[in-house]
């Protein structure tokens, strides 16, 4: 006979509470994505501008970073977050723009810093041509 198999309880997923976390907006010149963590790095929502909706080049707008801003902080609500550090890195359109939603939401801004990798003496250079 066979025998009959318990079913186990799933158990209830805790809620996390997290009352500082770090905010990523990584802007490129096709896309904007940002994320925020809390400080061990573990990530609680992410968006983008393909996320949101747009795509092609209109991801790559200061609009579609504003959306996806917008919607990030909308998911973490739920967390308990209160204040944020913000991280922007590259040159992309939407760099300001996220930045600027944060301000109409009810999180501080502990500080802003810029981490734009900066070459300092380039790459090697291509050995000589001989000819």
């Amino acid at each position: 006979m066979a025998k009959k198999r318990e079913k186990k309880q799933a158990r209830k997923k805790e809620k996390k509470v997290v009352s500082h976390g770090t905010m990523y907006i990584h802007s490129t010149f096709n896309n904007t994505v940002i994320t925020i963590a809390d400080k061990s790095g573990n990530v609680l929502a992410w968006c983008s501008g393909g996320v949101v909706g747009f795509k092609g080049s209109r991801k790559s707008t200061p609009f579609a970073a504003q959306l996806a801003a917008e919607k990030v902080l909308k998911d973490v609500e739920n967390f308990g977050l209160q204040t944020l550090d913000i991280r922007v890195k590259g040159p992309g359109a939407g760099r300001e723009s996220a930045i600027r939603s944060v301000g109409g939401t009810r999180f501080k801004v502990k500080s802003i810093k810029d981490v734009t990798p900066i070459p300092h003496n380039g790459c090697r250079p291509k050995k000589k041509r001989r000819v």
